[in-house]
């Protein structure tokens, strides 16, 4: 198996490390971007989504090589496709990446080539979308020239515990051989091991499924806290107290955002309501979810109105860009719904996150540690939980702050606050 070259198509947060991977278990990688800056930095040692270390990607020079150009990888005969699944301002799948890579590989594919999908899809996206497009411009014929499987991602950004190979991997093949095949190659570099789904459609399906299920919990946890402020009971110490029964899911209520949690569940409902059948649950899950910034916002406006303090033209700190916590990755953050919101208001919203370098959100106003200035704010947002921002006290937090105080908690990040989801 080693003496076959992998092009790994796609360098993003999954397709990076997975190419980090197969190079460090000496398999001869080539890892394709279209993005020319960022094969310019990955060969400077540099990776700036901070998945890899400068140290790691030096480690595999000689096994992993980076290229822009699709002739290179010519002299590959596995290629996996790790580019992303976005959605389109309508919540449609937007498949434009996946089309396109594959349109890319026919132009290279040769005879028992095989072609591996990690992208996150709707089941039938590979067969039916995929490989009509390989098909076509290869003019080769399917599970008889060239093969398919499909291994769902699986990668946490920001994650350094359950890195890549830590990480049980679903696998799956056109043909039970490929399906074989495809399941061995990843088994040489996950070391937590393999699941071999019966065909490429049940491993599309559970992919999707995962983070359906997740938005879906946190959902209700979402609408369970709404439903507790107007009690006027903390959601924090109900779950605390639900969560001392042995068989209860304990998640916490937030925003929900990133490239998976959030976008995902419209690729499964997509398919669904194009076969007639309406998802009521998970729908009404994305749109508890997607209304939660929107939720944030009004409730730091009244408690700004509750202490007393002018909205309008009101400065507003919000801590956090990112849509998860210590890691740099802004993709589909629900943050921007907040200080859309508070914009609506008339507010001036400045916003600071150690893991994000100022020039790759120009759009906002990114300051320097606040902590460190003399601005004051009518009220300050905890929207990620960075562990930064866990560092200060209360009396950090009321020394940026206009009388009295306004601290409005998103994580469960401070100690004494004035509001908390």
């Amino acid at each position: 198996m080693k003496n076959r070259k992998i092009a790994i198509i796609g360098l993003g947060y999954v397709g990076l490390p997975l190419a980090h991977a197969f190079a460090h278990n000496g398999y001869s990688v080539i890892g394709f971007d279209i993005n020319k800056q960022r094969i310019e930095a990955l060969r400077a040692g540099i990776d700036a989504t901070m998945e890899l270390t400068a140290e790691q990607l030096n480690e595999v020079e000689a096994t992993l090589g980076y290229s822009a150009q699709a002739e290179d990888l010519r002299e590959c005969s596995i290629f996996i496709v790790t580019v992303p699944t976005p959605i389109d301002s309508a919540n449609m799948p937007d498949l434009t990446p996946l089309i396109r890579s594959s349109q890319m590989i026919a132009t290279l594919l040769k005879k028992g080539d095989i072609v591996i999908y990690e992208s996150t899809v709707y089941p039938g996206v590979t067969e039916e979308v995929c490989v009509p497009e390989l098909e076509s411009l290869s003019r080769l014929t399917y599970n008889k020239d060239f093969f398919c499987g499909y291994s769902p991602e699986r990668i946490n950004p920001g994650d350094k515990e359950h890195t890549v190979s830590k990480i049980l991997k679903v696998t799956s093949g056109s043909t039970p051989e490929i399906a074989e095949e495809v399941d061995a190659l990843y088994r040489s570099i996950i070391t937590a091991g393999t699941y071999k789904a019966s065909s490429i459609k049940v491993a599309e399906a559970s992919k999707v499924i995962e983070n359906t299920q997740r938005d879906v919990n946190i959902a209700l946890m979402n609408e369970l806290a709404l439903i507790f402020h107007t009690m006027h009971i903390d959601t924090k110490e109900v779950i605390e107290a639900a969560a001392t029964k042995w068989n209860f899911i304990k998640l916490s209520p937030g925003l929900v955002g990133g490239h998976c949690i959030g976008v995902d569940p419209y690729y499964l409902t997509y398919k669904a309501e194009d076969l007639g059948y309406t998802p009521n649950l998970i729908l009404g899950a994305r749109q508890i979810n997607n209304g939660m910034g929107k939720y944030v916002a009004e409730q730091t406006i009244k408690e700004m109105i509750k202490a007393d303090k002018k909205v309008n033209r009101a400065k507003v700190l919000i801590l956090g860009m990112t849509f998860k916590e210590n890691c740099a990755d802004m993709r589909n953050t629900k943050v921007v719904d907040i200080i859309k919101e508070l914009h609506d208001y008339n507010c001036t919203v400045d916003i600071y996150d150690p893991w994000v370098e100022k020039d790759r959100a120009k759009q906002y106003n990114m300051i320097d540690n606040p902590f460190e200035s003399i601005q004051r704010y009518d009220a300050i947002v905890v929207a990620v939980a960075h562990c930064a921002f866990e560092s200060f006290d209360t009396q950090a937090y009321e020394s940026i702050s206009t009388e009295p105080a306004v601290l409005i908690d998103i994580k469960g990040v401070l100690k004494e606050y004035t509001w908390r989801l």
